[in-house]
């Protein structure tokens, strides 16, 4: 199974609470996003050596938006990625094999990400289809709770020296997103 977001609606519970929460764990799918693009531009250096920093920031920022379904709409990102699809497309279905380590915290993005989209009526599942594609998404892995994804965002965030705001998510809110 992919992930099919629960249709049980959070009305009842306290819709400030809920959109408290909401922000928070979208800022830990930020920080995976980022922890991503970090180790990926590294990758990317290495194996394109004869590429321009630009080139490497673009590609792996399209290869990043890619994978967590925002791309950049502006046209000098659109073409960039029409012109690289198949450098992208490549470097997605090699992801698994480049950073291992790093798929089971990016499937628990993705699920986190399409939750939290869900909650705000939005139908971001077919990132979740497409992270399976390449070979990204571990669908046996366990959908994490709140509590239990942003206690491993703040540790690869320490792992990867970014600053993460202490928040704190009690048990008590697991039940708020489902």
């Amino acid at each position: 199974m992919v992930f099919s977001p629960n249709s049980s609606d959070m009305s009842k519970n306290n819709p400030e609470k809920k959109s408290q929460l909401i922000a928070v764990l979208r800022e830990g799918v930020a920080v995976v996003q980022m922890v991503l693009f970090k180790e990926l531009k590294t990758v990317l250096t290495r194996k394109y050596p004869e590429k321009e920093e630009q080139f490497l920031s673009m590609l792996t920022g399209s290869i990043t938006n890619e994978l967590f379904g925002t791309r950049n709409p502006a046209e000098k990102f659109a073409h960039f990625r029409k012109e690289q699809w198949g450098i992208i497309e490549q470097e997605l279905l090699g992801l698994k094999d480049e950073l291992p380590r790093l798929c089971p915290r990016i499937t628990d993005a993705l699920r986190i990400q399409v939750l939290c989209d869900h909650q705000e009526g939005e139908d971001s599942s077919p990132i979740l289809v497409a992270a399976k594609e390449f070979g990204i998404l571990d669908e046996d892995r366990e959908i994490p709770l709140p509590s239990t994804f942003m206690t491993l965002v703040r540790i690869l965030g320490e792992e990867h020296n970014l600053i993460i705001a202490p928040v704190q998510i009690s048990p008590e809110d697991d039940g708020l997103v489902h």
